[in-house]
Formats: structure tokens, C-alpha cells, sequence
């Protein structure tokens, strides 16, 4: 009689176990393609880290595509789920009468995220003295260069005619060039930034993210088709983002720079310590998905300048979706 009662146990024993493994195995996969590897994208790291998605029953396959043209190819081929990019590129992709287009739905970075970093001290600058420096910019029709083009012009500084600019670097390759080269101003995303300072090969001297106001510079999106045939997904995924951008808000630079790290093994923690710091100070990292229509028309007007701005409406409504984020934080 007890070998049957230690039998029937261990058979509910092994039941449970089963069970067990079989929920894990039910979660849902979801393929993210982040446009680069980037500091800026801190709450996505922790999002991961902290086991947020997993909580929501996602399990999140994380590649970098290097480039918003990969990025949006990748998302419209379905190679990946979700696109962290710039908000731009759903801009681009609509102007081109796409019938799927991509719809953003939780923003995760509210302002610029480089900086400008001179070769020399500058103690005493001023904006006025890019003009008729030697500059390397960024890729045009980006959003790091569109911004810097934006704050110049609201310095008076024509970018294109007062300063002699380059943009014929790759983004990958642009540290080096300046390095290398006699450039004598770069814009720089942290921590490369805060690298150069400390090994003597620049100086931050101005934030182009605390010139340029609010705008959604790095947007999760996705097809319109697959908000439409997975809503459950997306709502997921968007409240996993949101406990995110609250445990960014609400913890200390060391010990969020403590959880990514191993997403940026060649930085020292205090770089990636002072550099989380210099964005939560400025407001970098967004504390909610919400992408507002101030932001976007702030987007539209930096785009204008830069002549990126497609012919046509360029509707808030068609391209951004609050109505999960809204239902997320107000659940």
C-alpha cells in the first residue's frame, strides 16, 4: 500500500513539474531589431535584465540592425517583430504609399542623445563658433543629423553654407574619423562622449538633446497588420517597456549602469554610470510610452528644416498609437 502512495505521489510530483515547464514554454516570442547598440536604449536593456517581459509572458529575441534602412527592411520583410528607430523612418515609409505600414506605439527616448564634443577646451562657447569650422556630421536625413541641423538654424548658423560639413562617414565609423581626422566638432552619443573626455581626445562643450526640446527620437513600432492581429502582444510589450522607464525613473545611475553592463562589456562602469546620469539630468529617457502630438509636430518641424519632410499629411493619427499605452499606464 505505501509503494502505490509513494507511486501515485511521485506520479503528481512529475505532473506538476511538466506543468511547470510546459507555461514557460508557452510564452510568447517576440523579435526585436534595435537600430544600433546604444546606452540611450538603457530602459530596453532593463526591460530584459530585470526580467519585465518575462513577467508578461515574452520571451524577446534582441538583435542589433545597424541602420534605420536595415531596421525598417527587417520589419516590413517580417524579419523582425517590433523596431526600436527612430520615429523618422515611419514617416519615410508612409510618404512611399505603403500599404502595411509601420505604426509607432511606445516611445523610449524623448530628446537628442548626442552631443557636441570639440577636439580643444572650449570654456567660453558659443554657438556662433561652428561657423566656419570644419564639422562631421551625421547621415542625412537621420535624426541625429536633422537635429543638429535644427539647433544650428536656431543659432543662425547655416549648416550647409556658414560651417564646412562632412556626412560621408559611416555611423560605426565616425568616433574613429574624428579621431584620425582634422575635424575640428563631432556630435557623439554616449558613452563614446564621456570616453573621449576621460582619455583626453575631446571635450562635451553642448547638448544638442537640451537645445532641441521634446521629440520622440527612439520609438518601438510595428506593422500595422500585426497590432491588428496580435493586440495582446503589443499591449505586453508595451506595459513591460513602461515598468521599465518607472525603474529607470525611480533607481540610481550606478545601479541601473550595474544591470545593462554586460550589454557594453568595453566600458567601464563609471563611464556608463556618469553617462546614464547625463541623460536621466537632461530628460533623455522617456518615463512613459506615450508618444504626444507635440512631440510629433516638434518631429515634423525638425524634419522641415533639414528638407527630409515628405510631400502629403503626415498624420498623427495614422502613425502613432497611444491607445495601448493609455490603457497600460491607467491599468
Amino acid at each position: 500500500m505505501k509503494k502505490i502512495k509513494l507511486i501515485a505521489i511521485f506520479s503528481v510530483l512529475a505532473l506538476l513539474f511538466l506543468s511547470a515547464c510546459g507555461s514557460s514554454s508557452e510564452n510568447t516570442t517576440i523579435k526585436i531589431g534595435e537600430v544600433t547598440r546604444s546606452l540611450f536604449y538603457a530602459p530596453q536593456y532593463v526591460a530584459i535584465e530585470k526580467g519585465f517581459f518575462e513577467e508578461e509572458g515574452l520571451d524577446v529575441e534582441l538583435q542589433t540592425t545597424w541602420g534605420g534602412d536595415k531596421t525598417m527592411t527587417a520589419l516590413l520583410s517580417d524579419g523582425i517583430d517590433v523596431a526600436l528607430v527612430g520615429s523618422e523612418t515611419s514617416v519615410y515609409v508612409y510618404a512611399q504609399d505603403s500599404k502595411d505600414y509601420a505604426v509607432n506605439f511606445a516611445q523610449l527616448t524623448q530628446t537628442d542623445g548626442t552631443f557636441l564634443v570639440a577636439k580643444e577646451e572650449k570654456p567660453d562657447f558659443k554657438w556662433e563658433d561652428l561657423t566656419d569650422s570644419n564639422f562631421l556630421g551625421q547621415r542625412k536625413g537621420g535624426m541625429p543629423q536633422m537635429v543638429g541641423e535644427f539647433v544650428l538654424k536656431k543659432y543662425g548658423i547655416d549648416p550647409h553654407n556658414d560651417l564646412t560639413l562632412h556626412q560621408n562617414i559611416e555611423f560605426a565609423n565616425i568616433p574613429g574619423a574624428f579621431l584620425s581626422g582634422d575635424y575640428e566638432y563631432v556630435q557623439l552619443f554616449e558613452p563614446t562622449a564621456s570616453v573621449f573626455e576621460k582619455e583626453g581626445n575631446g571635450h562635451v562643450i553642448a547638448s544638442f538633446g537640451e537645445e532641441s526640446g521634446h521629440v520622440p527620437y527612439t520609438v518601438f513600432m510595428a506593422k500595422q497588420s500585426y497590432i491588428d492581429e496580435t493586440p495582446e502582444n503589443i499591449e505586453k510589450f508595451t506595459r513591460a517597456i513602461y515598468k521599465a522607464q518607472q525603474w529607470v525613473q525611480e533607481t540610481d545611475s550606478s545601479e541601473i549602469a550595474e544591470t545593462i553592463q554586460k550589454y557594453f562589456e568595453d566600458v567601464d562602469l563609471d563611464i556608463l554610470t556618469s553617462s546614464i546620469e547625463r541623460y536621466k539630468s537632461q530628460g533623455s529617457f522617456a518615463t512613459d510610452p506615450i508618444l504626444d502630438e507635440e512631440e510629433w509636430n516638434n518631429l515634423k518641424d525638425i524634419m522641415n528644416e533639414a528638407g527630409e519632410l515628405p510631400d502629403g499629411e503626415i498624420s498623427y493619427e495614422e502613425l502613432v498609437n497611444t491607445e495601448i499605452a493609455e490603457d497600460v499606464i491607467n491599468n
